[in-house]
């Protein structure tokens, strides 16, 4: 007596189409699933080896006059979008170097950096430094271990080594900032982790009151100039932090330092734009734009 079950595609021609057709289907269905997968857990293959060949082919190059604006020009182009960090319901690390924010631009850059300096050029590297980068002491937790405010940012990544706060000469960065931040715990129901997870706003609010009360210098807009001194402070590749007078809040946006014969532009990731660029107008005409912007702090990472 034959077995009536069968491993390959039936005999009859209708029975074939209708077989390769559910296979078809099913490994739509697979490659859909993995495509989930992998989005949830924040990476993806692109992302590795994207990452990976940026690395190698810098790592071929015999002179980078700034290794920070080398890699932030690679993302040029790259479509903004925001809250690419929130896809888990509990927190873990997100690479995604397809879709940025101004956090996320400064973030990856800020990790190939550092794997140029460690002379480490695998995905792993990339992952390590960026995990390090992104949480307070380096060490992720559940969503309030991630560096939310960027002044806090900027504390962390200073005493780990990775950057250096450009604030002198006096003269320059004359403008005070005193911090004064609550954003978050009291707009809890623009966080989409926040509405979840509700026990998360009390030890948010315990870090913001720690960084409140820091008084920190700045370079005001109204004296950003195309002279001698704003281009001997800040170099190109240098991030730009541009503080704020919202209620709350430190710092308003982020990008990168590129000087042209005109001034000082801002590469970022714009939302305006829709994606990163090289804004055509000056920084300071930039911030003329914007009233609530007061002015930059500027920082430098520590790639050399």
């Amino acid at each position: 007596m034959k077995s009536m079950l069968t491993f390959g595609p039936p005999q009859s021609p209708r029975r074939r189409e209708d077989y390769f057709a559910l296979r078809v289907l099913l490994m739509a269905a697979l490659l859909l699933v993995c495509s989930f997968s992998a989005h949830a857990h924040g990476d993806s293959r692109s992302d590795s080896i994207w990452i990976e060949k940026t690395l190698k082919e810098a790592s071929r190059q015999s002179h980078i006059k700034s290794l920070p604006l080398y890699f932030a020009r690679k993302f040029i182009h790259t479509p903004y979008v925001a809250h690419t960090l929130e896809v888990n319901d509990r927190e873990q690390l997100v690479v995604n170097t397809r879709q940025l924010d101004c956090t996320t631009l400064v973030e990856n850059v800020t990790a190939l950096c550092l794997c140029m300096k460690q002379r480490q050029y695998d995905f792993a590297a990339f992952k390590k430094n960026l995990l390090t980068i992104r949480y307070r002491n380096g060490e992720i937790g559940e969503y309030p271990s991630r560096l939310h405010y960027f002044s806090e940012w900027i504390s962390d990544n200073g005493q780990k080594g990775i950057v250096t706060v450009i604030d002198e000469p006096l003269e320059v960065f004359s403008s005070r900032q005193k911090l004064d931040v609550f954003f978050m715990s009291r707009n809890a129901h623009k966080y989409k982790a926040l509405k979840r997870h509700p026990e998360y706003i009390a030890e948010i609010g315990r870090t913001e009151q720690a960084i409140s009360g820091e008084e920190v210098r700045y370079l005001h807009k109204d004296s950003i100039e195309n002279d001698d001194a704003c281009r001997s402070t800040i170099h190109d590749g240098d991030i730009i932090a541009i503080t704020c007078n919202v209620k709350g809040l430190d710092i308003a946006h982020l990008g990168f330092a590129v000087w042209k014969k005109d001034g000082l532009h801002l590469l970022n990731a714009s939302q305006k734009h829709k994606k990163v660029v090289l804004e055509p107008m000056t920084l300071k005409q930039y911030l003329e734009q914007h009233p609530s912007h007061t002015g930059i702090r500027v920082l430098r990472i520590m790639c050399d």
